[in-house]
């Protein structure tokens, strides 16, 4: 996987993020299949439940685009080791993605950790059989 371009648009969206509250901004992109990129950066409220996450920003930009289907996600922390997506953003990623889908984490000073859905969310909650929406 070339990973490039993709972590360019989370470096870049991360220098957006509006983070007042826990001063950890945070930068996602996610490829489609087809190739587009669509980037997002966490939205902080000081109510924390309205909060934006980078990762459901990016996904909510390329579903209101009309994209349903992805290959790959990158996202950039400042930590060290670079921070996996919370469970909110696990579940969004596993609504849309096959668990074999690569995320790269990384952090500005170019550490970099990959990972596939699977490996961060082994056991994402599933409707019964025959419940399930199609993807």
């Amino acid at each position: 996987m070339k990973w490039e371009h993709l972590l360019a648009a989370a470096e870049e969206s991360r220098c957006h993020a509006y983070s007042p509250y826990s001063r950890f901004a945070v930068g996602a992109a996610v490829e489609t299949e087809g190739g587009e990129i669509f980037a997002g950066t966490n939205v902080e409220n000081r109510s924390f439940g309205v909060t934006l996450c980078a990762e459901r920003s990016a996904f909510a930009a390329a579903v209101s685009a009309g994209h349903r289907r992805f290959r790959a996600v990158a996202i950039v922390t400042a930590s060290t080791p670079p921070a996996a997506p919370c469970g909110l953003c696990r579940e969004t990623m596993i609504e849309f993605c096959a668990p074999e889908m690569p995320i790269l984490l990384s952090n500005p000073e170019g550490e970099r950790r990959v990972f596939k859905l699977g490996e961060l969310f082994p056991e994402p909650f599933r409707f019964p059989a025959g419940g399930t929406p199609p993807r």
